[in-house]
């Protein structure tokens, strides 16, 4: 049994994160603002936590031993850049990367303590792949890349691991406003070339391996697990 502290895993890839290490039976601590439906298990701790502030708050009841850290938090604010005011930008680094930074600051002690330890952050497809409206989000998710690159090199001889994912557009409730007619799924599966849009146990499982001893070999790299939206053009 490993520990593993998730940051935002009451939903979407979180909870589905926190679901499959508890299924393999690990020790989980959630750090939430709510614990919403969480499950009862003797394996799962719950510590409230808000990432949207520029100082957290969450106790430090954590283990003394960390193997793994996944970031979960993140925002999806879509518009045209001339609408843009300086606050939106703001708002997503708080989330995004400042609070990312302060979990992985706190947590820092107990994962040198594991000998081999991981930490997994999220991108967006879109730091790769310029798309309209996506200043903000992509401006934030392009600093979680920065920051995983940097901090794999500065902890690689601590036995720390740091790689991020980048998803495409994935069924969870940070992205009902983008799914939520029929036409709107079908053009978003479209527009992938697998043909379809993710799913919240598509990058946990992702999550799941990096986090593992399976992925031992593995920093400093962006995963793009995006239907091959970033990589792929098919013909007409």
């Amino acid at each position: 049994m490993k520990n593993y502290v998730i940051a935002g895993g009451t939903s979407g890839i979180g909870r589905a994160l926190v679901d499959a290490l508890l299924h393999d039976g690990h020790a989980v601590w959630v750090l939430a603002r709510t614990q919403r439906d969480l499950p009862e298990h003797a394996n799962l701790s719950f510590i409230e936590a808000d990432f949207s502030q520029e100082h957290p708050l969450f106790n430090t009841a954590l283990p003394e031993v960390i193997n793994g850290v996944a970031y979960c938090p993140g925002s999806i604010q879509l518009m045209p850049f001339h609408r843009m005011k300086p606050e939106v930008f703001v708002q997503d680094f708080l989330l995004n990367v400042l609070g990312a930074i302060q979990v992985i600051q706190t947590c820092l002690p107990a994962l040198k303590k594991a000998g081999s330890a991981s930490v997994v952050l999220y991108s967006t497809v879109a730091v790769q792949t310029g798309m309209p409206f996506h200043a903000s989000v992509a401006a934030s998710k392009g600093a979680i890349e920065g920051l995983t690159r940097s901090l794999a090199a500065e902890y690689a001889a601590s036995g720390i691991r740091f790689n991020a994912i980048a998803p495409s557009l994935t069924d969870t409730p940070l992205a009902d406003k983008l799914l939520n007619t029929p036409e709107k799924r079908e053009n978003s599966n479209k527009r992938h070339p697998i043909g379809r849009i993710g799913n919240a146990q598509d990058i946990a499982a992702l999550s799941a391996f990096l986090l593992s001893d399976n992925g031992s070999w593995i920093t400093g790299q962006v995963m793009h697990a995006d239907g091959g939206m970033g990589a792929l053009k098919l013909l007409a």
